[in-house]
């Protein structure tokens, strides 16, 4: 089959030919892709950035935001048959472990992670097992959806940690409207009362975020800081940062008013406050990594009422040069989705 591969770090990945993936246990399940999502993690992971963390060999497939349709099945699997359409949950997790149990399997202690830690979905087809895959609702493609399997996951993981902050007469603000950015605007506003602000450098971007449902809408580059807090009365009471580097994370923390949440959900660059601040001013800092096994099922679930719509762009596998290009320059609307075959 044709995979897209990282063979050296720093190095263009390539499009080759592998083996297919087989079922090693009851449980497996191999799913034949319809679309896997580009994002910025994946030119991380070509850069390098993730090489020790994965502790990956190369070479081996990229490709982190998957969906498809069943190809096979382990004796095991109950929970889908060939044919269903499915996406899949970026983690395929052990079950077993304390996190699994208590529903919190993000943090599993035996997890594989396709497309990081293992051969991804930038491929034909992809190896994972029954737990990684939640069958589609009626009226949802894969190619369309593929991208919320991590990117619109995340997003709404950290809207629905920041729900119980965001009641009626309180102020949300979401740093980027981009690739993830315009997912958490959507579930900003499905899933809260809260008038929301967006913070973006594109007028498309912010064009966007206003169709989406955003109160209000600010342009970076100017005093950003100082028209969020004008506009939220003194601050805000959550602030949600898709982008997590050049500037962003200590704008963040100045547009929180006290007692306030920054939740970062992009990276790349640093947290630096001062610890008197965050005494003096009892302001919370909060990791976000990617949502549960429940949690994609929920997103799911707005995705098929049409409160959550993904923004994407298409291209086919063969032409993932122009994609890792695209998303590099900022050319990208929304997520790039590869397709093989298409």
């Amino acid at each position: 089959m044709k995979a897209l591969r990282v063979h050296g770090y720093g190095e263009a990945p390539t499009l080759d030919d592998i083996a297919e993936p087989t079922l090693r246990g009851p449980h497996d399940v191999v799913v034949e892709i319809g679309g896997a999502g580009l994002c910025r993690t994946d030119l991380h992971i070509i850069e390098g950035q993730w090489a020790e963390k994965s502790g990956v060999e190369l070479p081996y497939v990229i490709g982190h935001e998957n969906a498809g349709w069943v190809r096979e099945v382990g004796s095991a699997v109950s929970n889908v048959a060939a044919g269903d359409a499915v996406i899949c949950h970026p983690l395929a997790t052990c079950g077993l472990c304390l996190a699994c149990r208590a529903g919190d399997d993000v943090h599993c202690e035996s997890s594989a992670f396709p497309g990081i830690s293992t051969d991804g979905g930038m491929a034909e087809l992809l190896a994972t097992n029954a737990r990684s895959v939640v069958k589609l609702p009626a009226g949802l493609e894969p190619a369309d959806v593929a991208a919320l399997a991590d990117a619109g996951l995340t997003a709404y993981h950290a809207v629905r940690k920041a729900v119980p902050l965001l009641r009626p007469g309180t102020h949300v603000v979401s740093i980027g409207a981009g690739g993830l950015g315009h997912i958490g605007v959507q579930c900003l506003v499905a899933m809260t009362a809260a008038e929301v602000t967006v913070v973006d450098r594109s007028d498309e971007a912010l064009g966007l975020a206003r169709d989406l449902g955003a109160h209000h809408t600010v342009r970076a580059g100017g005093d950003q800081v100082a028209e969020v807090r004008e506009i939220t009365g003194g601050g805000a009471q959550v602030v949600i940062d898709f982008v997590g580097e050049n500037g962003t994370e200590a704008d963040g923390i100045a547009m929180l008013r006290r007692a306030g949440s920054y939740f970062v959900v992009g990276y790349g660059g640093h947290v630096d406050v001062p610890t008197i601040d965050i005494i003096s001013a009892e302001i919370n800092v909060i990791g976000n990594l990617v949502g549960s096994y429940s949690d994609l099922v929920e997103l799911m679930a707005l995705a098929a009422a049409g409160r959550v719509r993904l923004h994407t762009r298409r291209y086919r596998l063969d032409d993932h040069a122009a994609a890792i290009a695209d998303l590099s320059a900022g050319r990208v609307r929304g997520r790039a989705i590869l397709v093989p075959g298409g």
